[in-house]
C-alpha cells in the first residue's frame, strides 16, 4: 500500500524487453537509478510503487545507488510502463510501514487504465490539468473534489465531465517540483488509478442486491411483488 506522496524522482537507466538474467525473470525489466535515498531499507522483494505502479525489487547494485524490478504482461497492458526509454523521470514511493502518516490517500499500486493528457494550462501559480480515459467506464469513480492517483500521486479531481470521460486537477507549485506530471505535456499519458472507496462501495451495493434479490423472503422481494400486485388490481379495475 501507498500513500501517493512521491517521496524522490528516479531515472531509467535500462528497460529491457527480454531480460534472460537472474533478477529478470526472461520478461520485461527496468533498472531505475538517481534514488539512492530511498533505497537504504529496501529489501529484495519489497515494492516500490513506479509511475503509481507498484512493483517489486529483484535487484539492487553493491552500492544501492540503483535497482531493478520485472514488470509482467498484464502491466503492461493496463499501464503506460511500456512507453519508457532510457532516461526518463519515474516517480518513486516505498510502500508504507506504520511509522508513516497517510498524508495523501490509500493507493494499491494497481492502475485501472490509462489517460492522455488533453488540456494544460496556468493558473496562477498552478497548473490546471485535464485528462481524458482510454477506459470510458471509470470515470464513475470519479468525483469533484475525490482522490485520485495520477503517475502515483495522489491528487484532488477539481472537475468532471462524465459524457466525454474527461476530469481535471490542479497542480500547485510545489507539487510542480516533486513529480513528474509537469513535465508532461498535451497528448502525453498517465497511469490512473481511481479511488478504492468508490470501488469497494459498489461493490457492497452489488452483493447485498444479488442476495436480495434472490432471496424470495427478501424486504426487497417482498417490495417489489407488492408493488407489482397493487398495480395489476389498479389496471384490473
Amino acid at each position: 500500500m501507498f500513500t501517493g506522496l512521491v517521496e524522490t524522482i528516479g531515472t531509467v537507466l535500462d528497460y529491457s524487453q527480454h531480460d534472460n538474467t537472474e533478477t529478470g525473470g526472461n520478461g520485461v525489466s527496468i533498472t531505475i537509478g538517481n534514488c539512492s535515498e530511498i533505497l537504504e531499507d529496501v529489501k529484495l522483494g519489497d515494492s516500490i510503487s513506479t509511475n503509481g505502479v507498484c512493483l517489486t525489487v529483484t535487484e539492487f547494485n553493491p552500492g544501492r545507488t540503483l535497482f531493478k524490478v520485472g514488470v509482467a504482461p498484464e502491466t503492461l497492458r493496463k499501464t503506460n510502463l511500456g512507453d519508457l526509454k532510457h532516461g526518463a523521470p519515474v516517480n518513486l514511493e516505498r510502500a508504507v510501514t506504520s511509522e508513516v502518516r497517510l498524508g495523501g490517500h490509500i493507493v494499491q499500486g494497481h492502475v485501472d487504465t490509462i489517460a492522455t493528457i488533453v488540456g494544460k494550462k496556468p493558473d496562477g501559480n498552478a497548473i490546471t490539468y485535464t485528462f481524458e480515459l482510454r477506459d470510458k467506464e471509470f470515470i464513475s469513480y470519479i468525483v469533484h473534489k475525490g482522490f485520485i492517483a495520477i503517475d502515483g500521486t495522489s491528487l484532488t479531481v477539481t472537475n468532471v465531465k462524465p459524457s466525454k470521460g474527461q476530469f481535471s486537477i490542479m497542480l500547485i507549485s510545489y507539487s510542480q517540483e516533486k513529480v513528474i506530471l509537469s513535465k508532461k505535456e498535451v497528448n502525453d499519458t498517465v497511469n490512473i488509478e481511481v479511488d478504492l472507496t468508490g470501488k469497494l462501495i459498489e461493490k457492497q451495493i452489488e452483493v447485498n442486491l444479488t442476495a436480495q434479490i434472490e432471496n424470495d423472503e427478501s424486504p426487497l422481494n417482498k417490495l417489489i411483488t407488492s408493488l407489482v400486485e397493487k398495480k395489476v388490481k389498479e389496471f384490473i379495475k
